[in-house]
């Protein structure tokens, strides 16, 4: 399948945004069609107007839908958006080290209820943002998978993540996956003939 056809690659990065030697950055760059989501101030985390901006950067993509990798705080607005829109272009997410949603008084307008993606998230031991046992309650509302990396602090450059492996291995696995669904509908008769 052209690559064309696949889902893009969409960053959410967290307050003050990802800088040049954040994992996120790393992997846009192994991505010349990714989109990155821009926020109007970085420094001031809103979950509506956060949320809001994730559903205009992708309301033009729908043809090719998405696939999301969050940190921070835009993990919460992430699956806000998810929520409220639940028609989005986004097929699946990666949710990396999402923050404590009680730091910023938000708890009560988080789904709490399965997501309609599949959704990952990972989380450390060692997050000052969110403590794991939190992490894993959030995840089970939202049926979210779960991958703890142990000492890992907030999964970003202050803790030694530039470079995330295990990013760039989930991103590959969501476009695999897009392209096995996506598969069947674009083959012709003559690669289907041996079901018949």
């Amino acid at each position: 399948m052209p690559r064309s056809e696949l889902p893009r690659l969409l960053v959410v990065p967290g307050l003050n945004d990802s800088g040049p030697g954040h994992w996120q950055t790393w992997l846009q760059a192994q991505h010349r069609d990714a989109l990155r989501v821009k926020q109007r101030d970085w420094a001031t985390p809103d979950l509506d107007r956060w949320s809001e901006r994730i559903a205009a950067s992708v309301a033009a993509g729908r043809e090719r839908g998405f696939i999301a990798v969050a940190h921070c705080f835009c993990c919460l607005a992430l699956a806000h958006h998810l929520a409220v829109h639940p028609d989005s272009p986004i097929a699946s997410a990666l949710l990396v080290a999402p923050a404590e949603p009680d730091r910023f008084g938000i708890g009560g307008r988080l789904p709490l209820q399965r997501l309609p993606r599949h959704t990952v998230v990972v989380a450390s031991d060692t997050d000052p943002w969110m403590k794991p046992a939190s992490a894993r309650r959030w995840a089970a509302r939202w049926g979210s998978h779960v991958v703890n990396l142990g000492d890992a602090g907030h999964i970003n450059v202050e803790s030694g993540h530039g470079p995330l492996p295990l990013a760039a291995r989930w991103v590959q696995a969501a476009l695999q996956r897009a392209a096995r669904e996506r598969r069947p509908e674009r083959a012709d008769a003559a690669e289907w003939s041996f079901a018949w």
